[in-house]
């Protein structure tokens, strides 16, 4: 198949780009700053040459948008609506205006959409949508207006041979340097890894060979449309999250931290603290129902698996930087 992944460079792009690569598909990878030759130029808010890749593709997957490791301040909350929106926009245009138009177009969008909760678990068809819930920071339903504008402009998109697929997806989890994993494993290894503001907020999570598997699955179900939940069926509380992590690292400690302390953390590393206090306690219904079996259901093993990968990556890191040096 050619899948074409507009936004394919963050974390969730390489990860596909490069385990669809391997499995013998066609990639190409819209990009604002193209290296490779499968790479096309765009900059994610007008149509270009770069709407040629897309007819004709077989499947689209837009990961386009901000990033949000970065704190929450009006321009950056603005500057995440816009990419978000106008990225879905295009992309929607682009599809439209195609001869032959993708069968597919699977849309990110996230498990932030639900409400701060601790109650009960967010499925497709129960989850609250959150925005309205009181004791927590106002501009956290600003996040949430964010992900309901993302899935509302691919479902207002004019694109009626193109089957639409929304991808709530939790936090996806892999060995790979700078991702959420390896943020929450440094602060492990370093001994901060305890639970934030008391850690009951649940914390919903996606071994990444899941997410992956779940992305092929998608795209060969004709029958699954609409919003979609990637998260696996073990959400846990924060404390516990971690307590595992450690564990698994060998590490016999975690330092708690008050609300205070991780505004204050999050201060310096220019991320924001809803990443660590927002319960999302998200399951995935319609991939369950659908028949969708996870290799990593559970976060013990799932974390076992990352912490090995992690170890042979650093290792192989190890030795290359010594062969180097000592050439």
């Amino acid at each position: 198949m050619k899948i074409v992944l507009p936004g394919g460079t963050g974390q969730v792009g390489t990860i596909l780009d490069r385990a669809l690569s391997a499995a013998g598909h066609e990639v190409v990878v819209l990009t604002r700053r193209p290296r490779r030759p499968q790479d096309v130029a765009w900059d994610g808010a007008a149509l270009g040459p770069w709407a040629e890749a897309v007819d004709g593709a077989d499947v689209v997957v837009n990961l386009a948008g901000r990033g949000v490791s970065c704190r929450y301040t009006p321009e950056n909350l603005r500057a995440m609506m816009d990419s978000r929106v106008d990225s879905t926009r295009v992309v929607g245009e682009a599809i439209a205006a195609a001869r032959r138009p993708p069968k597919v177009w699977l849309q990110m969008s996230t498990a932030t959409v639900y409400a701060h909760r601790f109650d009960a678990a967010n499925d497709e068809a129960t989850g609250v949508i959150g925005g309205t819930e009181g004791g927590v920071p106002d501009y956290w339903a600003y996040s949430v207006e964010i992900a309901k504008n993302w899935e509302r402009t691919q479902a207002e998109a004019p694109t009626p041979d193109t089957r639409k697929v929304a991808l709530r997806a939790a936090m996806v989890m892999s060995p790979d340097r700078g991702g959420v994993f390896d943020v929450l494993l440094r602060l492990a290894r370093l001994g901060l890894g305890g639970p934030v503001a008391g850690g009951g907020q649940y914390v919903s999570w996606i071994h990444d060979e899941d997410f992956v598997r779940a992305v092929e699955f998608l795209i060969a179900r004709e029958d699954v449309a609409g919003a979609v939940n990637l998260a696996a069926p073990g959400p846990l509380p924060q404390r516990e999250f971690m307590r595992v992590l450690r564990r698994t690292w060998g590490v016999p400690v975690g330092l708690p931290a008050t609300r205070w302390m991780a505004e204050a953390g999050a201060f310096a590393l220019r991320s924001d603290t809803e990443l660590l206090l927002k319960s999302r306690r998200v399951v995935p219904g319609r991939l369950r129902d659908a028949g969708f079996a996870f290799a990593w259901p559970g976060w013990e093993g799932a974390a076992g698996d990352l912490v090995r990968r992690a170890r042979a990556a650093r290792a192989g890191s190890g030795r290359l930087r010594a062969r180097v040096g000592g050439g």
